[in-house]
């Protein structure tokens, strides 16, 4: 049985994938308009070139850019921390140089921080799109 998710980010959606073939399909109606050959094997080439490498990026993002938390774990990127670890999710300051969770040198882009003091009483920065939703139900679990 899995455990309940109570806060979830899923870093990317799949739709950015269907850029690439939409540009490409709109570059082939631009050529169909335009006096000169028609190049529909070009057009498809590039369309499917740029699904692949959305889809690698949204793979990475899916990856590295989500968060889940259980009752038990805060997953954050390829980094996983247990909640019973952490001491405080309120009244925590985030000090300079404090340790990023999930393994980045900074927060992900488009995140806000999240300061959490650990077990050993080190501060180090969790992260998420709406950072007020997951202190919040950080904040749950650790009050218990």
């Amino acid at each position: 049985m899995s455990e309940p998710v109570l806060y979830s980010e899923r870093g990317s959606s799949w739709w950015p994938v269907l850029w690439g073939p939409a540009f490409a399909l709109l570059g082939f109606g631009v050529e169909a308009l335009t006096p000169g050959p028609l190049s529909p094997w070009m057009w498809t080439l590039t369309g499917g070139l740029l699904a692949v490498a959305a889809a690698v990026w949204v793979q990475g993002r899916r990856r590295l850019v989500s968060v889940r938390l259980t009752p038990d774990r805060l997953v954050l990127g390829r980094e996983e921390i247990e909640v019973s670890r952490i001491a405080a999710v309120t009244d925590v300051g985030a000090p300079v140089g404090a340790r990023v969770l999930g393994g980045s040198w900074t927060v992900p882009k488009g995140t806000g921080e999240v300061p959490l003091r650990i077990d050993d009483d080190k501060v180090v920065l969790a992260w998420a799109k709406n950072p007020e939703a997951l202190s919040a139900a950080l904040a749950k679990l650790v009050e218990k």
